[in-house]
């Protein structure tokens, strides 16, 4: 690589520039911008038809074309408007430059146009400004404004939005632009910044420097309350009333400089500020030039003197004052000075000025007024006096608080100092009318220092600051007619700037060839140093100023006088040819004359002594601190000087106003070069401040000086056209074959397309991303591209109109063969069609003829067929009516007859019934005076009751035994007291036990493993204690009635006792033995009827019964035993022992392996739960329960006779009902046990009590029935088979006994089991108990352990196949015994009916000896059967245990499962595991009635909402019930209305919006969590208007809902606060939508570009822009990735608001304000960017919203009118494919009813042709649309919009949406933890 040369171009000095050749100035024109056309490829450029620019004295520049090709130095050219010119150049150098392409005009930056010249930027400039109204433009890293004279809606806070995060290059250029380039590279490169703002005055630079601090101020807002942002604007309208003035040429001039610094914390929020002034022009304040006005404070004064608070100033129009009335102006058309005073009261109020400072200030100000009005008089000619009645003095006086005579002495007087003595010398008129304005000045200057410093501390950082940005406004080079001290310093502090700013630019211009690699020999630029060294240097201007100010009587001839001898030697120095007083500087901008009267005067800038000793002395505060405080706090000093020589020490301490300000601009200086600078470059189009009125003149003139030319030259002596090598190879890849296009190496693609091309290799450098070119080099390529692209046009139009002359020929020769063809054709169906007529006619005619004939038959045919029909009809009719009347009268006959006959019949039957109740009335009477004399006969008594003597007998003596059995129970009754003292002893243990549960604590290691099964089986267990409280309630009527029925059976003992007691004769013992030997008889007799009633309703029963068994086997489709008449028989042979202990062990089994699951939500009734759970193996039948008391009956019965064996059958009859009755007891007893817990009821103890009792008299009646049965037996001793039978009958009860205790035993194993399991929960849940499983988190628990019981139950399939088969076997032998029983059933019924006619004790003993063998084989089967089931229940036990080892208790569950709504779940393995491993029955809860309302205490309140609220996290609810956390809430606050409680609902409430808002806070960058509690806070809204009871909302609620609504508390205020609250988060929503969106709109929206072949790519784009610094980000997303992301965001966002339930009108309106947003962006982007406004970028914006207008539809949002809001963008992308002639005029407003007057006037200015052969758009065109747009009726306002309003927001509406879901059906989740709410 080269080295690179630095070389510096000397400026052309004064006598050059007057020499300047008049003939041709071209050349002239060119070497003052430093450009020169030295090259020899230049002559073929200039042909004819080439566009040149030819110098011209008015319009500074003329377009011309070349008429013929340049030869013999001859130029020949024609104007634009017609006229010829021809001349002669003398070389090269002096052609006159070319124009550039006209796809180039118009470019947003001036350094990528091709052919870089002044001609060339003045025209681009003159054409965006007048033509496309553009007032910004770039050049390089210049920014150039020009003043449009009017205000552009272009400043807003959406454009600051539109330009936020965009570098420079991105959008068009704009003031918001640079400072965006400031703000991020101060980011992202951590250092200071600075903004430099230059121009005349009246080119807008305070305007633009507002704009610049307006904009940081916006995108650094500081957290901090004090707002420093909004202080830093509010103290623009203070600088500007007390800095800025009207000139001639600015009505709001700045009349000092600034720089202002906006300090930055290291978060970039601005922190402080601190602002610098410059030379601030306080010769205004006593002076103004004609049509210019003072300092904008004092007139806003004068317009607010009819303030009631400032008439004490004494102020009137400002006419009035000497001050304010030399400029004759005195107002500014579209000013109100009154509105801008208070606006300036309120920037003083802002910036901590209160009103009694502020009222101190406008006495100095109204006090400088009355002071130019102070009247001096001339005395004499050599002093002046001021009249001691002058007003103004006084006023003077009295509002600066000074005393009138000593003002009035010193503003006439001074005093000189000679030696030691001091002497008071008056003043002439003019000295003291010069020391009157110079206090005047002074005071003034003082004060704007003091407002500057009190602004300063109002900014002041509370911290250092971590970086800053400054804002430099200050003025543009200035020459005047006159120009003085003021316009001197001006223009050195330019001269300045420019070094500074030609350093940078060549720096950024080498460092970009440094980067990009390329070689670069050396560029020249121009360096101003000499000027400088002229001005500061020693002995320089400032310097000889200086000491002359230093000496006595120094003056400004005499200084003069010294630069022409000093600075002679300077190149940049000049004298006038006819002046002494003046002399000329060479700046980089032009020659200025100064004249040297003042400049002493102002350098010095003397105020006498004597006046600033009398303002110290002031009696207002603030006047007094004015001239007090340090001289180092103001920025501009002033020194007092006296007129008597100082000391030498007083002097060096005192500096002049011209080294202040070179200090100060040193450290101006120091401080830019410190930072990274931007450039603002402000331009005044025409002087008459005309709204977009553009002066060649004038422009070009500030263009040289403000730098704008030397960026262009610069560039121009380089490379200044760059492309990237994609671009230009999609540009120009037409002008080479498709064999040289490389698509994977585009650097060789475009090396060979340039080598077709240009041949020079100094024209073009290959760097590292680009191509680098020559100025001119792109405008020859874009002449060969189109070149190539007319021969290809060319061409293509030579093949099409080959083909359609083709076509024509063959069209024609085929219309000829087709109209032969037709017309022989015509003429052959002509004969034909004649022929046709001619056999048509006669066809007719028979047709006719025929039709006439049949019409005529048809019509007779009818008239006769009508005759007949009505003839028949009428004869029909007359029959039926006959025939009708003819029925009738039979019918009535046959009544009548039969209403007789059955009146005969009736009458016949009562008689006969009569007489046959008569006779069997006498019948009956007879037969019972027969049967009465038979039952009084002896010997029938002694028939009848022969063998019942012996019972009678028996039955004496059981009396006298149970008189000796009541000795006993008095013993027992001892017996009783005894164990009650150990009952207390046992309640004294039960104590212990209560304090043995201490023990459990120990045990809570184990509970928590146990937690997630006990919650699974909660459900469950809050039917056991539903059970139990019924079953309670059955026990105690059971309890109650057993006791009262014991009560009466003791009384009826008592009773008969005594009776017995009483018998003392035989007589009585006789008679009553009579007696009851009749009611023997008569209770022997009805039984038998009863019996026999009983036996056919038995029957009936039994066949319904099977019927109901059978239908209920198909149902249930398994094996039930269907019973038949043998299990309800009398008699049976099967033991009852072993059958129960079988029974409870099969019943556990079938627990264990359990049936189909009846879980959450199944459809079987609870109330059938827990009979089927406890009947599950019961239906196999195996045995009947009453069979043990038919078997030990039948054993004993072996009477003597007939009448002995019927006695002894009521008997067992009685004694069978009691032990049914018991045994029932018994069960019922041990299902309560095995329900309820010992300590769970206090009656427990006295229901023992009474069981206890109870069981004492049941084994007393047992001993009673023993002694019977002996008694039976002893009455026949001969009979030893009887003792035999008797024998094997005690055996068999002895063990029935062992068989009840086992059983007593298993049942008591069950109860321990149920007792752990109850008292578990209770340790678990408390007295809460009603919560267990209340949602069904217990059987939800076992869901994971499917997949562990699955494969468990494998392992038991075997087992219960194989327990199926014994099942099957034992089946059929209890079938084949239940047929022996029945058998022998009859057989004994038979029997006992026949009487003497057998032997009833040889077949009852031979029977009962069967039975017992019978039963003996039965018990062993039990016994090795109740072997396996306990081998069966271990292996059970054993699974269990594998089961809960594998289970574990993190179980998960899936949201289907886990969601309580979520639907049915599935088969569970109903087994239950306690905290000893043992396996326990699972119970089912029954359907309870809930009230839809949650009790909870209030001391829970906040754990309720931290879990519902601030705990609760999107991903576990999004498995809930949609709004389910707002259905709970709302659930709790209808328990808080139910029971009236104020301060409950009222504290509830404001947690919730407390807890919600609280929640939003933090996750407010959580979409999910926002959308959750949009959906929650929306859905409590409506529920609680749902539920308010006011009738507009209860149009869809049910009848149940209407009856839950709110009764006591109106919380319609509540209903605001939460509405206001889903506002509040549905902006945040929307916020944070929007900020995930923006990245995406411009990349998918814009620049997309899905249709191939049709490229956005331009000339535009040839020279990369060239930044402060070389911004390289990339777009944080690729373009053609970015519509599928964009999709993908709004997919996924309308998932996210679908999962959560939000209402679909809420997604409307979201994703309506959405696609506004994407509409406001994009349009806001394209209207900032010239790039877009194509035909084809049109083509693919349309096809990108496309995409988006379909997934509306996919969606089905497309109907709520979602996509009207991209109309905008529609319609723009439609007008830029839209035809542009003064035809579409109509039609394109039609079509753009969406966009306003200022859109589509901006888009038509910005549209820009991407080729040559597309026509530009014709300002005509464009002033045509603007007339038709301004007759729309809409408002100017709206019209006049520029840019969309990216924070518009619709206004949301949230519609009443009630809720179907019923509130009693809604269940807590075991996913949270809310265990103190239970549900009523």
């Amino acid at each position: 690589m080269m080295p690179m040369v630095i070389r510096r171009v000397e400026p052309y000095s004064g006598a050059q520039h007057q020499r300047r050749p008049s003939l041709n100035p071209l050349v002239e024109r060119y070497r003052i911008l430093g450009v020169t056309l030295q090259h020899p490829c230049h002559r073929h450029y200039y042909m004819a038809g080439a566009r040149v620019w030819i110098p011209d004295s008015e319009q500074v520049w003329r377009c011309a074309e070349l008429t013929q090709d340049y030869k013999d130095r001859l130029v020949t050219v024609i104007y634009t408007d017609g006229q010829t010119n021809e001349f002669k150049v003398k070389s090269d150098e002096e052609l006159p430059p070319l124009r550039n392409p006209d796809i180039l005009i118009g470019e947003n930056d001036l350094t990528s146009l091709s052919y870089l010249h002044e001609p060339a930027v003045l025209y681009n400039l003159q054409v965006r400004f007048c033509n496309h109204n553009a007032i910004y433009t770039y050049c390089g890293i210049v920014l150039v404004a020009i003043n449009p004279y009017e205000e552009l809606p272009i400043y807003g806070p959406d454009t600051i939005g539109a330009y936020r995060g965009h570098s420079m290059g991105d959008l068009d250029p704009h003031i918001f632009a640079v400072a965006e380039e400031a703000f991020t590279q101060m980011e992202r490169d951590n250092k200071d910044q600075s903004i430099i703002v230059s121009g005349e005055s009246g080119a807008g630079k305070t305007v633009s420097a507002k704009y610049a601090m307006r904009y940081f101020a916006s995108v650094g807002g500081s957290d901090s309350e004090t707002q420093i942002e909004k202080k830093i604007l509010a103290s623009n309208p203070i600088m500007e009333a007390i800095g800025n003035a009207k000139t001639t040429r600015n009505d709001n001039s700045s009349r000092f400089g600034k720089y202002i610094e906006l300090d930055f914390t290291q978060k970039y929020n601005i922190m402080g500020a601190n602002m610098r002034t410059y030379l601030l022009e306080k010769s205004r304040v006593v002076f103004q030039a004609q049509d210019e006005r003072n300092y904008h404070i004092f007139y806003q004064l004068c317009s607010a003197s009819s303030d009631e608070k400032l008439k004490h100033l004494r102020l009137g129009h400002q006419q009035t004052f000497h001050y304010l009335n030399q400029g004759h102006s005195p107002h500014i058309d579209g000013v109100d000075d009154a509105a801008d005073f208070q606006e300036t009261r309120r920037a003083f109020m802002l910036l901590g000025i209160n009103e009694a400072a502020q009222e101190q200030i406008f006495r100095i100000l109204a006090g400088i007024l009355h002071l130019g009005n102070v009247t001096l008089e001339e005395d004499n000619g050599d002093s002046s006096t001021i009249d001691s009645k002058d007003e103004s003095l006084h006023i003077v006086a009295e509002l600066l608080g000074i005393p009138v005579e000593d003002i009035q002495k010193w503003l006439c007087h001074r005093k000189i100092v000679s030696g030691r003595e001091v002497f008071t010398k008056p003043m002439t008129y003019t000295e003291a009318t010069f020391s009157r304005d110079a206090l005047a000045k002074h005071i003034y200057a003082k004060l704007f220092d003091w407002i500057v410093s009190q602004i300063n501390k109002c900014f002041a950082a509370p911290a250092k600051p971590f970086r800053f940005i400054g804002v430099l406004d200050i003025y543009g080079f200035e020459t005047f007619v006159i120009n003085s001290f003021e316009q001197f310093c001006i223009n050195y502090a330019n001269e300045k700037l420019q070094q500074q700013f030609n350093q940078h630019v060549f720096k950024l211009e080498q460092e970009e060839y440094v980067k990009e690699q390329i070689e670069w020999e050396f560029i020249n630029f121009y360096d101003n140093q000499p000027c400088i060294d002229l001005i500061e240097s020693k002995l320089g201007i400032l310097d000889l100023l200086d000491e002359e100010c230093r000496m006595p009587k120094g003056s400004d001839q005499s200084w003069v006088e010294k630069l022409y001898d000093k600075c002679k030697k300077w190149e940049h120095f000049s004298k006038p040819r006819l002046s002494n007083t003046s002399f000329l500087i060479a700046h980089f901008a032009d020659k200025v004359g100064y004249e040297c009267a003042g400049f002493l005067e102002k350098n010095r800038d003397t105020v006498s002594e004597e006046q600033i000793n009398i303002l110290k002395s002031s009696q207002i505060n603030l006047v007094h601190a004015l001239f007090t405080e340090k001289d180092h706090r103001a920025p501009t000093k002033v020194k007092v000087l006296p007129v008597a020589p100082v000391q030498s020490k007083s002097k060096q301490m005192k500096k002049t106003v011209g080294s202040q300000f070179r200090d100060s601009l040193s450290l101006l200086m120091l401080t830019l070069n410190s930072t990274t600078p931007h450039y603002v470059r402000c331009i005044k189009p025409n002087d008459d401040k005309m709204a977009f009125t553009f002066d060649p003149t004038r422009a070009i003139q500030q263009l040289r000086a403000c730098g704008v030319l030397e960026t262009v030259r610069i560039s121009a002596a380089g490379y200044p056209s760059r492309w990237t090598y994609n671009e230009f190879s999609s540009r120009y890849r037409v002008l080479c074959n498709s064999r040289d296009i490389k698509r994977n190496d585009m650097r060789l693609t475009c090396q060979k397309i340039i080598s077709n091309m240009i041949d020079d290799e100094d024209k073009f450098k290959f760097g590292r991303t680009k191509i680098f070119f020559r100025a001119g080099q792109v405008a020859y390529m874009e002449k060969l591209r189109a070149d190539r692209l007319s021969a290809c046009g060319v061409m293509i139009q030579k093949h099409v109109r080959m083909y359609l002359h083709r076509n024509r020929f063959r069209t024609m020769r085929k219309a000829a063969i087709v109209i032969q063809k037709y017309s022989r054709g015509m003429a052959a169906r002509r004969q034909a069609h004649f022929m046709r007529q001619t056999a048509a006619a006669i066809k007719i005619q028979a047709c006719v003829r025929g039709w006439v004939k049949r019409v005529q038959y048809r019509r007779l045919v009818y008239t006769v067929t009508q005759l007949q029909a009505y003839a028949r009809g009428k004869w029909a009719r007359q029959r039926f009516e006959h025939m009708r009347r003819v029925r009738a009268a039979i019918v009535i006959q046959k009544n009548v007859r039969a209403w007789l006959t059955k009146r005969r019949y009736l009458k016949a039957m009562r008689g006969i019934i009569t007489t046959q109740g008569l006779v069997r009335c006498f019948l009956a009477r007879r037969r019972l005076k027969k049967l009465k004399i038979e039952a009084k006969s002896v010997e029938h008594q002694k028939k009848l009751n022969k063998g019942l003597e012996n019972k009678i007998i028996s039955l004496q003596q059981k009396l006298t035994e149970l008189k000796n059995e009541n000795v006993h129970i008095k013993g027992y009754k001892e017996e009783i007291t005894n164990l009650k003292g150990h009952l207390v002893e046992m309640k004294a243990t039960e104590v212990q036990l209560k304090n043995s549960i201490n023990r459990v604590n120990e045990l809570e290691a184990r509970v928590v493993k146990l937690t997630e099964e006990l919650e699974m089986e909660r459900d469950e267990k809050m039917d056991v204690l539903t059970e139990k409280e019924r079953a309670e309630k059955e026990n105690r009527e059971l309890v109650e009635r057993l006791n009262a029925e014991n009560a009466r059976l003791t009384e009826e003992l008592s009773v008969a006792q005594r009776e017995e007691s009483k018998r003392e004769a035989e007589e009585l013992l006789r008679r009553k033995f009579e007696a009851e030997k009749q009611q023997l008889f008569m209770e022997n007799a009805d039984e038998k009827l009863a019996y026999q009633r009983l036996l056919k309703e038995f029957n009936r029963l039994e066949q319904k019964n099977d019927l109901l068994e059978e239908q209920l086997a198909k149902h249930k489709g398994n094996n039930a035993h269907k019973r038949t008449a043998s299990n309800v028989s009398n008699l049976s042979g099967a033991s009852d022992a072993p059958t129960e202990l079988v029974r409870d062990d099969a019943s556990e089994f079938s627990s264990i392996i359990g049936d189909d699951d009846i879980g959450y939500g199944s459809v079987r009734s609870r109330a059938s739960e827990m009979s089927d759970s406890s009947r599950n193996l019961e239906n196999i039948e195996w045995g009947s329960p009453s069979n043990k008391a038919n078997s030990s009956e039948i054993k004993i019965q072996v009477p003597e006779k007939v009448e002995d064996i019927t006695l002894v059958l009521q008997l067992q009859n009685k004694v069978r009902e009691l032990e049914k009755e018991r045994r029932t007891l018994a069960k019922q007893i041990d299902h309560l046990e095995s329900s309820s817990s010992p300590v769970d009821d206090p009656q427990h103890a006295q229901e023992l009590i009474r069981l206890q009792e109870l069981e004492m008299e049941n084994a007393k009646l047992k001993d009673d029935l023993n002694r019977l049965r002996k008694s039976i037996a002893d009455a026949e001793p001969q009979n030893n088979r009887v003792q035999e039978f008797m024998k094997q009958f005690e055996a068999l009860q002895d063990e029935l006994e062992r068989r009840r205790e086992e059983c007593i035993q298993l049942r008591t194993v069950l109860a321990n089991r149920a007792h752990d399991l109850r008292s578990l929960t209770q340790t678990s849940y408390g007295k809460d108990v009603d919560i267990v499983n209340e949602d069904g988190e217990l059987a939800l628990a076992y869901q994971t352990q499917k997949q562990v019981n699955r494969q468990l139950e494998e392992e038991l399939k075997a087992e219960k196949l194989r327990h199926r088969e014994t099942e099957t076997e034992y089946k059929g032998e209890l079938e084949r015994l239940r047929r022996d029983n029945e058998r022998q059933q009859k057989l004994l019924a038979q029997n006992l009916t026949k009487g003497d006619s057998s032997n009833p004790e040889t077949l009852l003993q031979s029977e009962i000896m069967r039975l017992t063998s019978e039963n003996l084989n039965l018990q062993g089967q039990v016994d090795s059967l109740t072997e396996q089931l306990k081998k069966y229940k271990r292996s059970l036990r054993a699974y269990a245990k594998k089961l809960k080892e594998a289970g574990g208790t993190g179980s998960k569950r899936s949201s289907a499962q886990g969601s309580p709504y979520g639907g049915d779940p599935p088969d569970l393995l109903d087994v239950a595991t306690t905290n000893e491993g043992e396996v326990l029955p699972v119970i089912r809860k029954k359907e309870r009635e809930y009230m839809g309302m949650f009790e909870y205490d209030r001391r829970e309140e906040m754990q309720i909402i931290r879990v519902l609220i601030y705990e609760l996290k999107p991903r576990v609810a999004v498995t809930f019930l949609p709004g389910l956390p707002a259905y709970i809430l709302f659930m709790c606050i209808r328990h808080t209305d139910h029971i009236n409680d104020d301060e409950k609902v009222r504290s509830l409430l404001n947690n919730i919006v407390n807890g919600v808002k609280r929640v939003i806070k933090k996750r407010h960058e959580d979409l999910d969590s926002t959308v959750l509690w949009l959906s929650n806070v929306l859905r409590l809204l409506h529920n609680l208007k749902q539920y308010s009871g006011d009738k507009a909302f209860q149009a869809e609620n049910t009848v149940k809902q209407n009856e839950q609504s709110l009764k006591n508390f109106d919380l319609s205020e509540y209903r605001q606060v939460l509405s206001d609250i889903a506002v509040w988060i549905y902006n945040g929503v929307i916020k944070l939508m929007e900020e995930k969106v923006q990245p995406l709109i411009v990349p998918s929206i814009l620049e997309h570009e899905a249709i191939a072949g049709l490229s956005g790519n331009k000339p535009g784009g040839m020279r990369g822009r060239a930044g402060s610094l070389a911004r390289e980000l990339e777009s944080p997303v690729e373009p053609q990735k970015a519509l599928d992301l964009l999709l993908k965001e709004l997919t996924q966002f309308y998932r996210t608001l679908a999962m959560f339930g939000t209402d679909p009108e809420l997604i409307t309106q979201v994703f309506r304000q959405i696609f506004y947003f994407i509409c406001a962006g994009s349009l806001n982007n394209l209207l900032l960017r010239k790039d877009m406004c194509h035909w084809s970028k049109g083509m693919q914006i349309r096809y990108n919203l496309s995409h988006l207008e379909q997934w509306t539809r996919d969606m089905r949002l497309h109907e709520s009118g979602v996509t009207d809001t991209l109309a905008p963008i529609i319609q723009a992308a439609q007008l830029l494919q839209a035809r542009k002639t003064d035809d579409d005029v109509h039609s394109i407003c039609d079509m753009c009813d969406k966009l306003t007057v200022s859109q589509i006037i901006k888009i038509l200015n910005l549209y820009t042709p991407a080729d040559e052969f597309e026509e530009r758009v014709p300002i005509t065109f464009i002033h045509k649309i603007q007339a038709k747009l301004q007759e729309r009726a809409e408002g100017e306002q709206a019209q006049a919009t520029l840019l969309m309003n990216t924070k518009f927001a619709f206004p949301v509406r949230f519609p009443f949406n009630p809720s179907s879901i019923h509130l009693e059906d809604v269940e807590l989740p075991d996913a949270l933890p809310l265990g103190m709410l239970k549900k009523v």
